[in-house]
């Protein structure tokens, strides 16, 4: 299988590279995705942020050159909506979706509606400098860059494409202090449509426990039912 793996805010695909590694010595292909805007580098143009849909076409178009191989698209938190939207345009091209604890929505939904309060406050003021990028919060790791505000606030527009849906999968870090995630977990566990594991790590899942993260990953079941 091919993993397309999408990280949070202020991370890049580096975010990924331990649950990479172990997903390639059991035979997998993995595409680790750093946003526009996020590059270890610097953003391209400083002056003009990326929203939602810059990051739903990047991915988009990452899904449409790749070949016929069972792909598995996964997201982590931010990254949550990124891949709602792809599999809203491509979800036939899709064999698995994967939400690692990250933000399921509905159409009209944004990072910024779905989220807690801490981080609204968070966001808003991370972004006071220059009202465009939102500062990198403590404790994160050193690669970590500003993210884009607009890509936050942005309502994601689904059209609810009704195509092959994808197999869909939560993992949930567990119940951590602030998290936005317990409610909907719940919600999921409840739904013949989903599977849900936890890794109860915290929500950098992918840095806390990556061979667990793996493991899931790994176990998904095959394609089924694919034209």
């Amino acid at each position: 299988m091919k993993f397309v793996m999408v990280p949070g805010g202020w991370q890049g695909g580096w975010v990924f590279d331990s649950v990479a590694a172990e997903l390639h010595r059991d035979g997998h292909h993995v595409e680790s995705v750093t946003l526009s805007g996020l590059e270890l580098d610097g953003p391209v143009d400083v002056d003009h942020p990326p929203n939602l849909d810059t990051h739903i076409d990047q991915v988009a178009e990452i899904i449409e050159r790749s070949d016929k191989t069972p792909l598995a698209l996964c997201g982590h938190s931010y990254g949550g909506m990124v891949i709602a939207g792809v599999a809203d345009r491509l979800g036939d091209r899709l064999d698995q979706l994967v939400f690692i604890d990250a933000y399921v929505p509905d159409d009209g939904d944004s990072c910024w509606s779905f989220t807690s309060d801490n981080f609204r406050e968070l966001f808003i003021a991370g972004a006071r400098t220059d009202g465009r990028w939102v500062a990198v919060p403590d404790g994160l790791d050193p690669r970590a860059r500003p993210h884009p505000l607009a890509s936050f606030v942005q309502s994601i527009r689904l059209a609810g494409n009704p195509r092959h849906a994808p197999g869909r999968t939560f993992i949930s870090g567990g119940a951590w202090p602030g998290s936005p995630f317990v409610t909907l977990t719940e919600r999921l566990r409840n739904d013949s449509g989903w599977r849900v594991h936890e890794i109860p790590v915290g929500h950098n899942i992918a840095r806390r426990d990556p061979h667990n993260l793996a493991a899931v990953l790994g176990a998904l079941p095959p394609a089924s039912g694919k034209p």
